[in-house]
């Protein structure tokens, strides 16, 4: 039997494997996402205006959160592709509460709106822990079951900004306090602080721990006694509560609601997931990496609309370009530090022999 503490590490208790690598590529993901910020202001005229930041870290928060959610699966060597029709459906039914019932409050619309993600995350956890589905077949299926069920039960209506409240439709434009000419939005703080307290949280807490420990090393997870079943199923369901709550600043953001809400979401947060480092293979990676790969995705996405000589086509393929790049780079870096380990183990047990 293997012992808890014999785990693999959250990334904030191993300096060697994992504290400098994510460090690393956290500072070299801050130059990249100034460095692109340096060249669009040079090719685009008036780009840090106050009004396109404030549209930039609008957008960066809905993505951000989902790619937090996904960063949580990812970790355990899972994937959910249905998180862009998770957070279609919460905005969906939340937006058509509040259209009915305008005298609800934020707080319960945001409860409904991370119920309704908590519950579809949980389907899709209970399918893959439970089950045995692979998860990407399992998430590929219920992407189109999601969607499918919100189609049908909206009947080709449309949730028009008119019908919901006014606390709702100024969601977007509240501030939380200004830097010199610029507004920080309350959207982006809000989830700015979430995902700093997530961050906190996988790497400080025994759940982070035996999230990690069973990305890591699934077997030596299990002969530790850690329950599997229970991990997956929390971290799916973490990530439906996150969409959920994307959904609800989704219908602030947009307003105007219909069954097409959120399509594409889930290419943009698995791309700020491994762009921000969090691995393939499970075990590694952060949640403020996603953020900041989520706030590289948003300048590209949000700037490559102001360069009139790119088109739409383009901005995707760039994007799918940054996915391929990153799994590409985590792969090779990762088979280095597997090969830097392994020559490390066999230096110390050969100075051991020789004692």
């Amino acid at each position: 039997m293997i012992a808890e503490q014999d785990l693999p590490a959250a990334p904030s208790r191993s300096r060697r494997s994992l504290l400098e690598p994510e460090r690393v590529k956290g500072l070299t993901l801050v130059a990249v996402v100034l460095a692109t910020v340096f060249i669009f202001s040079v090719v685009v005229d008036d780009y840090l205006s106050a009004r396109f930041v404030s549209r930039l870290l609008i957008a960066i928060s809905i993505t951000a959160l989902v790619a937090a959610g996904e960063t949580l699966v990812i970790i355990t060597r899972n994937i959910d592709l249905s998180v862009g029709s998770m957070v279609g459906v919460a905005a969906y039914l939340t937006a058509e509460m509040l259209a009915e019932n305008q005298g609800l409050s934020a707080p319960i619309a945001v409860l409904v709106a991370v119920g309704i993600g908590t519950a579809l995350g949980l389907v899709n956890g209970v399918l893959v822990a439970v089950a045995r589905l692979p998860s990407i077949i399992a998430t590929l299926g219920t992407l189109s079951i999601y969607r499918s069920l919100l189609t049908n039960h909206a009947g080709g209506k449309t949730i028009s900004t008119g019908s919901l409240p006014a606390w709702l439709i100024d969601l977007p434009r509240s501030t939380l306090f200004r830097l010199g000419r610029y507004d920080v939005r309350t959207m982006f703080a809000v989830t700015l602080g979430i995902a700093v307290v997530l961050h906190l949280a996988l790497q400080y807490t025994r759940g982070g721990r035996h999230l990690y420990a069973l990305g890591s090393n699934p077997e030596a997870a299990r002969q530790a006694g850690l329950n599997e079943r229970r991990i997956q199923i929390t971290a799916f369901a973490g990530c439906g509560a996150l969409a959920g709550l994307a959904g609800f600043l989704y219908v602030g953001r947009f307003g105007t609601i219909n069954v097409t809400a959120g399509s594409g979401l889930e290419l943009a947060a698995i791309a700020a997931a491994v762009v921000g480092g969090v691995s393939t293979l499970g075990g590694s990676g952060t949640i403020m990496g996603a953020f900041l790969g989520a706030v590289l995705i948003g300048v590209l996405d949000q700037s490559l609309v102001r360069v009139e000589q790119i088109s739409e086509f383009w901005r995707d393929a760039i994007l799918g370009a940054l996915i391929f790049i990153a799994v590409f780079l985590d792969v090779t870096v990762g088979r280095r530090l597997k090969e830097r380990a392994r020559r490390r183990a066999i230096d110390e047990a050969r100075e051991v022999e020789h004692g």
